[in-house]
């Protein structure tokens, strides 16, 4: 043997066939990387045998030949394999020393293949693979075995992140479809790739898909499967992915997907691959598709993925000698001739194809002949379920009824989940009351568990997953089955409506019994997202039953948790649709789901059919003389949030106050959680208003008293202690501000989590104060960090995110980043204008805000217009009086001093400063820089007597609030222009 690299190359011609691609990738590269030149052949088990005289041709070429020997070499004893058991017997003996051989199945090789000695890969780790690899052609390792990042993955050594099924045993063909899709997934480049494997039902689209991976996954880093059967299950399962790798555990799904794309995006390798399976709702779907390097693999019935760049690629039926070699193995006593008349009678389609070659298999003593005959078509039959495969699933069904009752029922059962992804878990966690008597056994016991599944999944040719659950560290169970919709809505259709109700009401136990409460508990989100899926088919949403009820409430209160407020929008329509009709108006039920679809309407923005929703709810509730209680709280409460997010706080601040007073009347106690959070919404619609003195007063008297109901560290507790910090920053006590809220985030961070939405606008109002005590830098980073991981948790879109980057641009105006700034300033102000409305304050704030970046690049013409039109607009919307139009008039002294019109300066600061004492108070750092403000245009006007009063007027209340050296106080005392930022606050 040689030891080391070849001097020269060595010519190996590695032969191979296509399933076992990620073997003959490895090999090769161990070749190479030994200095042999390889040349790699792949070939057909399905092809004709080539004659003697050119196979041995082919073998008698310079250098060695090493096979790889997999599970289509196992059988060589009927049709066209019989050539290749030949080959072996009388060809290959007198080539031994020219071919080795090396096997990468895990089962025993027949007898024809024995005598070429080869050698197992699989089970001895890639050291010991690339040592027999190497011997098999002559040679011997120069160096430890290690592979650098450019070298094929050793295929017993998973990508670090994969969630692919594993791969169907009786897999045949689609040999050339499969290379053409790897060419071009392969070819995308920087820009990457998308492919689309469409094809009617049955042939097999998810099937290939599988087994793309399974050939091809050596070459990934990441490999996520995303069954994409519904928009949520898509979304839920791509989010899935940010928690595998530790992007993010916030609350919506929609800043973990965006997390995701974000972090595939700017993957320099690009050797990830994502499988969105079954997405047939392209716009539900088509925002999840990662851009980047990478590569995305979609199965669909629909060609329009071409419409988001995906190459599409058809699945037909088989051709028919891939159907005859899938039926032949599916079922081994069936001749070719036979294979064939029943690829005929079924169309080539593989999903009937594997069902009836199953039934086939299962009855030894069948009359074969017979059971084609009986295939033949019906000229009867119903075009879109033609006769043969319908004869096929009825004989099945009746063959499972025969053999084994208590299966065929479980099978009936599981037709009243969805056929994407049957609840197999949900199923076996079900208590034994919830179930039929027959039933209880095989589903509560592991055992008859697993191979009452396993015997369904043969019959019926479903496909099924295995893992190993807790507790059962040893043994390995069905973890999930998914079923054909054919074949699911055949089952279905054959029911009377005795069966269909009592397996209905069966199914829905199981969803209640698998319900575990608590809907805004993380631990719980994936449960929810399981049973959501069912609801539909197991019909529950036309259930009377309380405990089902409640289900479908705590389901919505999930998909609002998590953020999918148009699926909860839907479903909540849905619901209430149903229960309208069996219900009266007033049910507690009716209501929930009534105050869920605002809520969610909320959610999207549409905040003018959520006051109609609210005022609905209020209007039942006179009509039916409910003039006390908390369902009346609760549809205040409602009303008050729309209020607020439509501007309206006046509005909101008045049903609050009787809200407020409503709970102490009827509660009779002014300090019980339920009316703490009733003053809680109060102080905020006070903040809003303006009433900064107010509204911290209301919010330091609740956090003292959750302080002693709730404890220090409960989340309402915290989230008080949050607003009552905002509160004192905005009034200026910022020393106070400071210290409470540090104090406050520390203890978000130990209890709630770093990643938690209000830990981290805790963070961002502790970094206003940084920023305000002129620790710039320190504040730039907690608020550019806390607005990263918001986006992450919540969307870049999200109110909070809004928020955060109107706020941190301003901060990079301060820093001397303007283009930075004005960008991030000018791109809230537009979002915040599509999402609210362009006369919304938090739209119009926003704008004042872009004039001031305006003004700092000298296009002082329109900064001044854009400044008189916002604060003509906040007047209008809010009040002259309310702080932030006071905000917006000392901005507009700048621009109106900005471009030489000093007069008109001084008119609006001064009728601005006059308004500002009685609504802000003479000390408040707003009415302070006014005085400052009008200051600097009164001595540019000449006027320096009045101008002194004021600067020192306005010093010495800086001084007093601030301190004499503060860096505002410094600022003002330089003459320099005070300015305003519009800071929305959170609702």
């Amino acid at each position: 043997m040689t030891v080391g690299r070849l001097t020269y190359p060595l010519p190996v011609s590695l032969v191979y066939a296509g399933v076992s691609n990620g073997w003959a990738q490895w090999i090769s590269w161990v070749l190479v990387q030994e200095g042999c030149a390889v040349d790699s052949i792949r070939w057909s088990p399905l092809s004709r045998l080539p004659d003697m005289g050119s196979l041995e041709a082919f073998f008698g070429r310079p250098g060695r030949v090493l096979l790889v020997l997999d599970d289509w070499y196992l059988r060589f004893d009927t049709g066209r394999n019989q050539e290749w058991a030949r080959v072996l017997r009388e060809v290959m003996p007198r080539l031994h020393d020219r071919v080795g051989a090396v096997t990468v199945t895990t089962r025993a090789l027949p007898d024809e293949a024995v005598s070429l000695g080869a050698v197992t890969l699989r089970g001895v780790g890639p050291e010991e693979a690339r040592r027999r690899v190497l011997a098999e052609v002559g040679l011997l390792p120069g160096a430890p075995y290690s592979r650098r990042d450019e070298g094929p993955r050793y295929p017993e050594d998973p990508p670090d992140v994969s969630n692919a099924p594993r791969k169907s045993p009786r897999f045949t063909g689609r040999e050339d479809l499969l290379n053409e899709v790897h060419d071009v997934l392969d070819s995308g480049g920087e820009h990457g790739s998308r492919v689309l494997l469409h094809g009617p039902p049955g042939v097999g689209k998810s099937q290939a898909a599988v087994e793309y991976v399974s050939r091809f996954g050596s070459e990934y880093d990441l490999i996520w499967w995303v069954p994409a059967a519904t928009k949520a299950a898509a979304r839920e399962g791509f989010a899935a992915l940010a928690r595998e790798v530790g992007l993010s555990e916030g609350d919506q799904l929609t800043g973990q997907i965006e997390a995701v794309q974000g972090a595939l995006g700017r993957d320099e390798k690009g050797r990830w691959l994502i499988i969105f399976d079954g997405a047939e709702d392209l716009d539900g779907i088509a925002p999840l598709l990662p851009e980047g390097r990478g590569q995305v693999l979609l199965t669909s019935q629909s060609t329009e993925w071409s419409r988001y760049g995906a190459k599409p690629y058809a699945l037909p039926p088989f051709e028919r000698t891939e159907s005859v070699a899938f039926a032949c193995r599916r079922a081994p006593r069936l001749t070719e001739a036979q294979a064939g008349e029943l690829a005929e009678a079924l169309g080539d389609l593989p999903l009937v194809i594997d069902q009836s070659a199953a039934w086939i298999d299962a009855h030894p003593g069948a009359d074969i002949p017979r059971y084609l005959r009986a295939l033949r078509p019906d000229a009867g039959a119903a075009p879109e379920v033609p006769a043969a495969h319908r004869q096929v699933w009825a004989r099945t069904l009746d063959s499972l009824a025969a053999r084994s009752p208590s299966v065929y029922e479980l099978l009936l059962l599981l037709t009243f989940f969805s056929p994407d992804m049957l609840p197999v878990r949900l199923l076996r966690s079900a208590r034994p009351s919830d179930l039929p008597t027959h039933l209880a056994g095989p589903v509560t016991e592991p055992g008859s568990w697993d191979s009452a599944l396993l015997t369904i999944s043969e019959i019926a040719s479903m496909r099924v997953e295995f893992a190993t659950e807790a507790g059962q560290e040893t043994t390995a169970s069905v973890v999930s089955l998914r079923m054909h919709r054919s074949f699911h809505r055949f089952i279905r259709d054959s029911l009377t409506p005795e069966s269909e109700r009592v397996y209905s009401a069966t199914a829905a136990r199981v969803l209640v019994a698998s319900d575990p409460g608590e809907p805004g508990s993380p631990r719980n989100w994936h449960r929810y997202a399981e049973i959501l899926p069912h609801l539909e088919p197991s019909g529950a949403l036309d259930s009377d039953d309380g405990d089902v009820r409640r289900l479908l409430l705590n389901c919505l209160d999930y998909l609002r948790v998590r953020g999918e407020y148009q699926d909860g929008y839907t479903l909540t329509r849905r619901v209430l649709d149903r229960w309208r009709r069996t219900s009266e108006p007033t049910d507690r039920g009716v209501l929930a789901a009534a105050h869920q679809q605002a809520r969610m309407l909320r959610g999207l923005g549409r905040y003018e059919e959520a006051e109609r929703v609210d005022r609905s709810i209020l209007g039942i509730l006179a009509e039916a003389g409910v003039d006390s209680g908390l369902e009346l709280l609760r549809a205040k409460d409602g009303l008050g949030a729309t209020l607020m997010a439509r501007g309206r706080y006046d509005e909101a601040r008045a049903l609050y106050e009787e809200a407020a007073q409503n709970a102490t009347d009827w509660l009779g106690d002014r300090y019980v959680p339920q009316t703490l959070q009733f003053r809680t919404n109060l102080a905020l619609a006070l903040g809003l208003q303006g009433h900064y003195e107010q509204s911290g007063k209301l919010h330091r008297e609740v956090y003292e008293r959750r302080v002693g109901l709730l404890g220090a560290r409960a989340r309402r507790t915290l989230q008080s202690g949050y607003y009552t910090a905002r509160m004192l920053r905005l009034l200026g006590r910022l020393r106070e501000a400071r210290s409470l809220q540090s104090y406050n985030v520390h203890l978000m961070r130990r209890t709630l989590d770093e990643a938690h939405r209000q830990t981290l606008l805790a963070e961002h109002n502790l970094a206003l104060c940084l920023r305000r005590d002129a620790e710039f830098e320190e504040a730039r980073e907690m608020m550019r960090d806390s607005r990263r991981r918001l986006k992450e948790v919540s969307g870049a879109d999200h109110p909070d995110v809004l928020m955060v980057s109107l706020d941190y641009a301003m901060l990079l105006r301060v820093l001397g980043d303007r283009p930075k700034a004005r960008g991030l300033a000018e791109s809230a102000a537009e979002s915040y204008t599509q999402r609210l409305g362009e006369l919304h304050p938090y739209a119009i704030g926003a704008r004042n805000n872009c004039a001031l970046t305006l003004l700092d690049d000298g296009e002082v013409d329109e900064g001044l217009g854009l400044a008189e039109e916002s604060t003509r607009q906040m007047e209008a919307a809010i009040g002259r009086d309310h702080v932030w139009s006071l905000g917006c008039a000392m901005n507009c002294t700048a621009a109106l001093a900005a471009v030489g019109d000093l007069e008109e300066a001084e008119r609006v600061g001064r009728d601005a400063l006059r308004r500002a004492i009685p609504a802000m108070g003479a000390g408040h750092v707003l009415s302070a820089n006014l005085r400052a403000a009008l200051a600097l245009d009164l001595r540019a006007l000449g006027r320096m007597e009045e101008s002194a009063t004021l600067e020192r007027l306005a010093l010495n209340t800086l001084s007093a609030s601030h301190g004499a050296n503060h860096d505002q106080t410094r600022y003002m005392r330089s003459h320099s222009r005070p300015y305003w930022d519009f800071e929305p606050q959170p609702i």
